[in-house]
């Protein structure tokens, strides 16, 4: 079957400020990847990530050079080794999940093995402050179940104290994008601990995490930066106890299926998480979410302006996607 297959890159304006230890932006800038096959349309969507060496032009160049054999009908057996793990693969990835849910009239949800898909909580995401802006934020979040509290190493006491404070019964996910030095990690878990935290993700750099194989873990802590597909979960064993699965970083669902069913057996807590894109990114990551102890899908949440139709979400609940959207 031939296939017909664009690109556009798209800018989608964020609520205010989305800020990270590595720094803020204010809007998120996403490449859709759209195959077009008798009559039928499949799209998906990824997040370049300056972190991981990417850009809008390197991914849509990367999804160029294996436009021949896309567009000649390559399956998603076949683009796993047409392009590496990464934004580029994920978005013409689930882009081919969308479009052979289409053209078969099978959701794709029952391809990927599931009966049927169930509302997930999300995560709610505080981005990095002040303490007093940090507070400010978990008042107006309280109500939601579960936040995710943006650290970035010096302060992050203040800062901790400042969110129970303002959102005392929420369940926190603690997140410090490698902003932590071995000098200060234990220190750190044990506020976290003293703060009742959930979960830590990634408190010191990607290949520099050694000294977590050799302290207490008083709470469990989750690989995000240092965990990409399924290869990297052997690294990981004795550091981390959960790994946070992406579709960006795996390079799509069909690797992020086979990571999460991977990390399972050899006993890692599972975290469905996302970059800031649309509900055309999440959609599919809804599928990790059915397997994940932790959701972190709020991507939509933080925008001004989100895809029409797009997810449903009631409060921190989100539904799942409906076929117009994808899958």
């Amino acid at each position: 079957m031939r296939i017909e297959l664009t690109l556009a890159v798209e800018a989608f304006p964020i609520a205010g400020r989305f800020v990270i230890s590595r720094g803020a932006k204010t809007e998120a800038r996403v490449v859709t990847a759209t195959l077009r096959a008798g009559g039928h349309i499949g799209r998906g969507e990824c997040v370049p990530y300056a972190r991981y060496g990417e850009s809008v032009e390197s991914v849509c160049a990367a999804i160029e050079s294996a436009r021949a054999e896309i567009e000649a009908g390559a399956d998603r057996a076949a683009l796993q080794s047409l392009l590496p793990a990464g934004a580029a693969r994920n978005a013409v990835d689930c882009a081919m999940w969308d479009l052979e849910a289409k053209t078969s009239g099978r959701r794709a949800y029952a391809a990927a093995g599931f009966a049927r898909l169930v509302p997930l909580v999300t995560a709610y995401t505080l981005s990095v402050g002040t303490p007093e802006e940090m507070r400010a934020a978990a008042l107006k979040a309280a109500d939601r179940p579960l936040l995710k509290v943006k650290l970035a190493g010096e302060g992050d006491d203040a800062r901790l104290a400042a969110v129970r404070e303002g959102a005392p019964h929420a369940r926190l996910i603690v997140d410090a994008n490698e902003a932590w030095g071995e000098d200060s990690l234990v220190a750190q878990l044990d506020a976290c601990a003293r703060f009742g935290v959930a979960l830590v993700e990634q408190p010191l750099p990607a290949g520099r995490d050694e000294m977590l194989a050799k302290i207490a873990h008083p709470i469990p802590i989750c690989a995000d930066e240092s965990a990409h597909e399924t290869a990297s979960l052997a690294g990981l064993r004795g550091r981390y106890d959960a790994v946070n699965i992406k579709l960006d970083k795996t390079g799509g669902l069909t690797e992020a299926l086979a990571m999460a069913q991977a990390a399972q057996a050899q006993g890692f807590a599972i975290m469905a998480g996302c970059m800031v894109g649309t509900s055309l990114a999440m959609a599919p990551a809804t599928l990790i979410g059915q397997m994940a102890e932790f959701v972190d899908l709020d991507g939509p949440l933080l925008l001004a302006k989100d895809r029409e139709p797009g997810l449903v979400y009631e409060g921190s609940t989100l539904m799942p996607p409906p076929p117009a959207l994808w899958g």
